[in-house]
């Protein structure tokens, strides 16, 4: 029997929700189930599908860091009647589908503004005969709301129409209970995948990066301030004589950095500093290089661990989000990471992290449980043969 998967991912500012939801996709392809993605953000070149499918639904993006106004690909705030459309075809994917199991992305504890459609999705799924296993997919970090009605409400959601909530985590590392206390309430639904990650790195192809200092921004609709400092920082460390100085720098600009970011880059690039697009070996180029620079986003901070190379982290921050300074700070206490914060980033704060990082050996290889893709699969396959009975 071939079980039938619907999930729903939304990414608003960064890729990371949509590259990790493909990733679980193809592992749920692989394990020999029929997989349909719902993506409702911008689309992503150049995501691990396998074998899954992806529908890719008029897009949704934020206008801004602060995440509160949507807007449509044109920039055009959504309506009513936008939000009634999306609904409408995320019903009738349902409904063509007929799934096994439906798997949201972050909601009921996130996507709140999504909820237009998302709700209804999982309403709809429930009232389905045979109705189907209803999950939810959630990275290891949340962000609590500061209204208690609101925690109520997505915990009484997830008791009431959610079977599983799938934390693609570590908890000996980060425990979903540190960003979201509330989550021990759920007891036994909470089940750990282990963190969702690229497969590992070869590190003997090709030259590039070996020894470097790689600075990236994933996305880079956040990375601007990041870019100018690492500029800045290595022009510092060359006046002091820093042998991380003499390295070959490589700078990789996310495709949603900001056109005058984007000049002002490559306008400094010379010898020694390498100014190119975001890169689809970045795994490698991390596993060859010397210092990894970056934000803490889960995709990156996983590829760097993988990698096993030393870090700076300058997790986002902006308009109260905690998300990645919690990760950035849970490998800080390890001593896998030096950690600037974002709101007091300057060159030479950068700069005299890079040296201390430098000084530092590189973090365990491969430190964490990093088989979440495959486990989803195991565990989905597991609870939907349970649920089918003998044959």
């Amino acid at each position: 029997m071939t079980y039938r998967v619907l999930m729903h991912v939304q990414h608003l500012l960064g890729t990371g929700h949509a590259r990790r939801a493909a990733a679980i996709g193809a592992a749920l392809a692989a394990a020999g189930m029929d997989v349909e993605i719902l993506s409702g953000g911008s689309p992503v070149a150049g995501l691990p599908l396998g074998a899954a499918r992806l529908t890719q639904l008029p897009p949704i993006a934020a206008a801004d860091v602060t995440f509160r106004r949507l807007v449509d690909a044109g920039g055009a705030p959504i309506d009513d009647a936008f939000r009634a459309m999306r609904r409408e075809l995320v019903l009738a994917r349902l409904a063509a589908l007929r799934p096994d199991a439906v798997i949201t992305e972050l909601y009921p504890f996130g996507r709140r503004a999504i909820a237009f459609e998302l709700a209804p999705l999982i309403e709809a799924a429930s009232a389905l005969d045979p109705r189907p296993l209803v999950l939810c997919s959630l990275r290891d970090v949340l962000i609590a709301p500061a209204d208690p009605r609101k925690i109520e409400a997505a915990l009484l959601r997830a008791y009431d129409l959610y079977d599983r909530v799938l934390v693609h985590g570590d908890p000996a590392f980060l425990p979903l209970q540190a960003s979201y206390p509330a989550a021990a309430g759920l007891g036994e639904r909470v089940v750990y995948t282990g963190y969702v990650v690229a497969p590992p790195a070869n590190s003997s192809n090709g030259g590039e990066g070996r020894e470097e200092v790689v600075v990236s921004i994933g996305g880079g609709a956040v990375g601007a301030a990041l870019v100018a400092a690492a500029i800045q920082g290595r022009r510092r460390m060359i006046e002091t004589r820093h042998a991380a100085g003499a390295r070959t720098w490589r700078l990789l600009l996310g495709t949603n950095l900001p056109a005058d970011a984007v000049r002002q880059a490559r306008a400094a690039a010379q010898p020694g500093l390498v100014v190119e697009p975001a890169r689809g070996d970045f795994p490698a180029l991390l596993s060859r290089a010397h210092v990894s620079v970056s934000q803490a986003g889960y995709n990156t901070v996983m590829d760097i661990l993988q990698a096993g190379v030393r870090a700076v982290l300058v997790p986002f921050a902006a308009d109260g989000e905690s998300e990645q300074t919690q990760r950035a700070e849970a490998l800080a206490r390890r001593g896998w990471a030096q950690v600037v914060a974002e709101g007091g980033l300057t060159a030479e704060r950068l700069a005299a992290a890079i040296a201390q990082a430098s000084a530092l050996p590189p973090p365990p290889r491969g430190a964490l449980a990093s088989d979440g893709a495959a486990t989803t699969a195991r565990l989905v396959a597991t609870w939907l043969t349970e649920r089918a009975g003998p044959r």
